[in-house]
């Protein structure tokens, strides 16, 4: 079997045109570097190159040879790269998944396209997925990182979850919605209004979040004939089937026949979380370091 210093030997002698001429470029004497040169023809059973006088010629079997040399090194030198690029987080492909009410635009929106910008051999594949699971999924090995909102009702081993920003809630109402004129609306007048979202039994998140707010009031959330946990609430609302708390970055994504009302309560706020799981390889750290402060 030839050794890659063997080709890098048989290269640099055609291209320099001599033996003395390589040996002086590879910092080796050239006796060394003929011993080289014949070890390669006896494995090959072929000389490469004519001993001549004045200078060595390839042979036939050497100028057929050495244009698979070159590529053999170059592709050689493509596959070192890639794997020290892999190896340090610069290349490859990241899961990324976001609850329905983590919207990808403003903050988040401008820190993604930071990173792909400092990145440019990673690539993001960017799926929805409620809160808990994310969790399930990062547990599980099928994605890399999950961004969710607060609280989280079922914790997984081995994942960690820091929290990142948090956000004015807003109520969203049609825009014929008879509290829609109003400048602030408080938690208390929505006692009989419909709910287009309301807590799962096994989920956290925010329509967990804003039933507890309600709850603090003296109410539970009333129901809507048709209700949803995904961005299509917002399509409900506008369709005149109810009402509900919203994050503000939800305002980027809404329809125009959605109107949002400030809370009088300064305390009605949600927030954003990143999860991933313990010991993260240097794909997924840079990736967080872009968000939070290095791990």
């Amino acid at each position: 079997m030839l050794s890659t210093r063997q080709l890098r030997y048989f290269v640099e002698i055609a291209e320099c045109g001599s033996f003395s001429a390589a040996a002086e470029r590879l910092f080796i004497a050239q006796s060394a570097l003929s011993r080289q040169i014949k070890d390669m023809e006896t494995r090959l059973q072929t000389p490469l190159f004519e001993r001549t006088a004045r200078q060595p010629r390839l042979t036939a079997a050497g100028e057929a040879f050495l244009p698979r040399a070159r590529n053999l090194l170059i592709e050689l030198n493509k596959a070192s790269v890639m794997a020290t690029e892999v190896g340090n987080g610069q290349l490859g492909t990241l899961r990324l998944s976001h609850s329905s009410t983590v919207s990808i635009s403003g903050r988040l929106l401008s820190d993604i396209g930071a990173y792909l910008q400092q990145q440019p051999g990673v690539s993001l594949d960017i799926g929805k997925l409620s809160s808990e699971a994310q969790l399930e999924e990062l547990a599980e090995g099928r994605l890399d990182v999950g961004l969710l909102r607060l609280p989280v009702l079922r914790q997984r081993e081995g994942i960690q979850i820091v929290p990142l920003f948090s956000e004015r809630l807003l109520l969203a109402v049609p825009a014929d919605h008879r509290l829609a004129t109003l400048e602030t609306v408080e938690l208390a007048q929505l006692r009989d209004e419909a709910f287009i979202s309301i807590p799962h039994p096994q989920r956290g998140g925010l329509s967990y979040l804003c039933a507890d707010l309600c709850m603090r009031q003296g109410f539970f959330p009333k129901a809507s004939r048709v209700m949803s946990r995904k961005t299509t609430q917002l399509q409900l609302i506008q369709g005149g089937f109810g009402i509900a708390l919203l994050p503000e970055s939800m305002q980027d994504i809404a329809p125009s026949g959605v109107r949002f009302l400030p809370l009088s309560d300064p305390n009605c706020e949600s927030t954003v979380a990143l999860a991933y799981r313990y010991n993260p390889p240097p794909l997924i750290q840079h990736f967080i370091q872009n968000f939070t402060p290095p791990l």
